[in-house]
Order: structure tokens, then C-alpha cells, then sequence
């Protein structure tokens, strides 16, 4: 049986951490790609006690080079790609009128380009392996508002994006699908309360339960839930399913 080989991005943290743990079960090797070197560190020596072989590759992948580096790495190393997983970034949500071109094109070189550039360096060995790719938008996508334009538009590409390489990949026997979550407690997530506590002289639990009624929800989500979708997503399981937006989101979204 060939080795099974997946690559995470953003696996240093929050949604990619816990998807890099998780796919530790159903893969040979993960390789773990972040900026944070002690991140992806801590995640490793969690792999590692499950049996699973983790590798891990500090980079940027806003720059231009680092995705053929990462691909590459991972190419000599194992010799192949089964499912690449592009979960890094994060986009500030700040208000329309107030973020600058250079705010606007940081978030966009990471979780966009870098996701592009990652996915088109590793589509000849995904092509090989028949194999599975997953871009990770976010539920502003669908819900875009003023106080966080930029998430909702990078977002809104991403799940297009994911759409096209979708239409790629039926020829090419490459699986593509985008996962949007919504409100999930992740250390970014309570770091957004803690300042929203303090600039409305709240507590910090009277900050997330006012968070949560704005966003018509009873709970946050955790980030192994969706870890779990993105397993699914991966898995000879959801094979037929290419093409697909899928949210988790607590019910947020209250669009057909």
C-alpha cells in the first residue's frame, strides 16, 4: 500500500493545529507548514505520540517562492501528495473605510495567493495520487458587512476559487472542495473578546455572550469540529463530492 501523504497549512494554530492532529490518524505523514516554528513544534510532538510521521516547514507562503519550496520538500522527501489542505491566514476584520491598500493586500497574499500558488505547485503530484485539495473561506463569505469587508471579500474568492480548481480537477481526477466555518473559539477568536470586553468595560464571559447573540448562535465551535469535516472531506468517503461550500457555522447563516 503507498504512503499517504498530507500537507497542512496554518497547522502552527487554531483550525490547521487541529486538523493536523486529526488527520494524524488517517495518514502516514503530515506535513505541517506555518510561519510560527514553535507552533508547528508543539503540533509535531502531538503527531508523534499518535504513531504518525509529522514534518515541519517554516515559511511564509505569502512569498511568491514558497510554494514550490514547500512542494518540493515534500515531493523528496515522501514522493508524493495525497491531500493538501490550505488553512493558513487570517484576514483583520476591520471596517471598509478604514483599512488600507497594504492591510487589504497582506491578508490577500496569504490566504488567497498563498492558497493559489500552494495548490497549482502541488497539482502534478495531486494529479499522480488522484488525490484531494481543501481551501478554507469563512461564512463572511456569504454574510458580508461593512466591519469586515476584507475577510468577506478574500473569503468570497477563495470559495470561487476553490471552484474553479474544482472544474480543473474532474478532468484531472483531483478532488476540490472549500469548507466555511463560522464562529470558532480559537486563540485568535479570544483574543477579538478580550478586546471587545475591554473596550466596552465588560467582563470577558459578557463579551462572548453578547458575541454569540449578535451572531444568533448558542455556542462557539471548537476547532477539532471542524477538524472532523475537513477528515470527511479527505477520506474515500467524500470522494464523489467535488465542487461543494460547505459551512459550519452553528446555524449562523440563516440563507438558503
Amino acid at each position: 500500500m503507498p504512503k499517504s501523504i498530507a500537507v497542512v497549512t496554518g497547522a502552527s494554530s487554531g483550525i490547521g493545529y487541529a486538523t493536523a492532529l486529526r488527520l494524524a490518524r488517517d495518514f502516514q505523514a503530515v506535513v505541517l507548514v506555518a510561519r510560527s516554528r514553535a507552533g508547528l513544534e508543539k503540533a509535531a510532538e502531538a503527531i508523534r505520540s499518535s504513531g504518525s510521521e509529522p514534518t515541519v516547514v517554516d515559511i511564509d507562503l505569502s512569498l511568491p517562492a514558497a510554494a514550490g519550496a514547500v512542494v518540493q520538500y515534500t515531493l523528496d522527501k515522501h514522493g508524493r501528495i495525497d491531500a493538501l489542505l490550505n488553512l493558513a491566514g487570517a484576514v483583520p476584520a476591520m471596517d471598509l473605510f478604514e483599512m488600507t491598500d497594504a492591510q487589504w493586500n497582506a491578508g490577500a497574499e496569504l490566504k488567497l495567493h498563498g492558497a493559489r500558488r500552494l495548490t497549482i505547485a502541488a497539482w502534478e503530484a495531486l494529479k499522480s495520487s488522484k488525490g484531494s485539495v481543501v481551501l478554507m473561506s469563512g461564512v463572511t463569505a456569504q454574510v458580508p458587512t461593512a466591519s469586515a469587508a476584507a475577510v468577506a471579500v478574500i473569503n468570497a474568492a477563495i470559495s470561487a476559487l476553490a471552484k474553479a480548481f474544482a472544474d480543473r480537477g474532474i478532468a484531472d481526477g483531483v478532488q476540490v472542495n472549500s469548507v466555511l466555518p463560522g464562529a470558532v473559539m480559537t486563540d485568535r477568536r479570544l483574543a477579538m473578546i478580550e478586546k471587545s470586553a475591554a473596550s466596552g468595560s465588560m467582563t470577558i464571559a459578557e463579551a462572548m455572550q453578547k458575541l454569540l447573540v449578535r451572531s444568533g448562535i448558542t455556542r462557539y465551535g471548537q476547532p477539532e469540529e471542524i477538524a472532523e469535516l475537513m477528515a470527511f472531506l479527505v477520506s474515500p468517503a467524500a470522494r464523489w463530492m467535488t465542487g461543494a461550500t460547505l459551512r459550519m457555522d452553528g446555524g449562523e447563516v440563516k440563507t438558503v
